[in-house]
């Protein structure tokens, strides 16, 4: 059977973005998709694709927050997850190897780009000397959609502002609700690491959101 070339994989990204994917009607199990895919078969590297590029793209968002962004990375981590896919031990969860990939690609996109962020506690510097930064008080807002929203916004801006290490552990465990022990798989560090990091960055919320939110 023909390789599939490695030139064509952005295509395929392409092609389910634009919802081009044929669909087929038995689903076939990650063994048999990456031994086909391995083979060169491309409707098992659409399948895979089409199976978990919505959960890839969920998490590397809660991580960068910028969808453009997220498309890139998301195209990046299955472009070398399809390339490494003869190195897969199966011994592991194909999700918990996908997510690992796609995790030290985004910190590596992250590290490189090194925006210059701001703490919501450091004064704003301007003319007329440091000023404070002010949060909108929701308390008299009527529109408990609006408060929910602003509420969100100051939570997501908090853990932003983490560092990588602890953004990422903390992401991981609250948003996308994993184990301690796949946490500590997909990063690659002990378990005891893993349990660290996660009340570290917890203490450092509190810390960040002490009198920012209206219980």
């Amino acid at each position: 059977m023909q390789t599939i070339s490695l030139d064509t994989l952005p295509i395929l990204v392409y092609f389910f973005d634009n919802k081009q994917l044929r669909r087929v009607s038995v689903k076939r199990s990650n063994s048999e998709l990456i031994e086909q895919a391995i083979q060169g078969d491309e409707a098992a590297y659409k399948e895979l694709l089409e199976n978990y590029r919505g959960a890839i793209f969920n998490l590397l968002y809660k991580m960068v927050r910028n969808k453009e962004e997220t498309e890139d990375l998301v195209q990046e981590a299955f472009i070398k997850a399809f390339r490494a896919l003869p190195s897969f031990n199966e011994e592991y969860a194909f999700s918990t190897w996908l997510y690992k990939i796609a995790i030290n690609n985004c910190i590596d996109h992250m590290r490189k780009k090194r925006l210059k962020t701001y703490s919501m506690d450091k004064p704003v510097q301007s003319k007329d000397g440091e000023l404070d930064r002010e949060f909108p008080d929701t308390s008299m807002s009527p529109d408990k959609q609006v408060l929910h929203e602003e509420r969100t916004n100051i939570i997501e801006t908090a853990i932003d502002e983490l560092p990588e290490n602890y953004k990422v552990a903390i992401i991981l465990r609250h948003s996308e609700e994993k184990a301690y022990e796949e946490i500590a798989e997909i990063l690659n560090i002990p378990l005891g690491t893993v349990k660290a990091r996660i009340f570290r960055a917890r203490e450092m919320l509190k810390k960040k959101l002490k009198g920012k939110l209206m219980r």
